[in-house]
């Protein structure tokens, strides 16, 4: 079992601890496995936000091969709150750029939803697009610790760089 680790502070929670692989087997867009997130946005000591978060091994080049988008595929349910859906990016040094999706009602959707945005959008924020440290996916507000919110699950599969259809052209 791998080291357990008392998270980030926010209320969430990643994993599904009765699957030997942690991830969600059954609830997968591609692939065989995708990353289920608990969220508690109301809970006693921690932020009023949950969020999980990859700081990445080395820098990273988002602008390589013409990669101009970062797409991810999202679920929610009908039984969770309404909190916002974020994701953000930041550079080693500086604040990170935070884009909300534009359906103040995406936790619930309980469909598989893809979710594409430019990479241009963290560039105009002050994102150096060459430089990437960390990806971070959350729900409510980034950096609310005084006004609770709600809770629900959702799961997150196939969070990818990719080329627009329109640039690939």
């Amino acid at each position: 079992k791998p080291p357990y680790s008392a998270g980030n502070g926010t209320g969430s929670a990643v994993g599904d601890e009765t699957t030997a692989s942690y991830c969600e087997e059954k609830i997968v867009h591609g692939g065989k496995k995708s990353m289920p997130v608990a969220y508690d946005n109301n809970k006693q000591g921690f932020a009023m936000y949950s969020e999980v978060e990859m700081t990445l091994s080395k820098a990273s080049n988002w602008t390589e091969e013409g990669v101009n988008e970062l797409s991810l595929w999202f679920r929610g349910g009908s039984s969770n709150s309404t909190d916002p859906l974020y994701v953000a990016v930041a550079n080693a040094a500086g604040t990170p750029v935070v884009v909300v999706n534009d359906n103040p009602a995406a936790a619930q959707i309980g469909a598989w939803t893809q979710w594409v945005i430019p990479l241009q959008t963290f560039a105009d924020g002050g994102i150096d697009l060459t430089d990437v440290d960390k990806l971070m996916i959350g729900l409510g507000t980034k950096g609310n610790i005084t006004t609770p919110g709600g809770a629900g699950k959702m799961y997150f599969d196939d969070v990818r760089l990719s080329r627009s259809i329109e640039a690939a052209e």
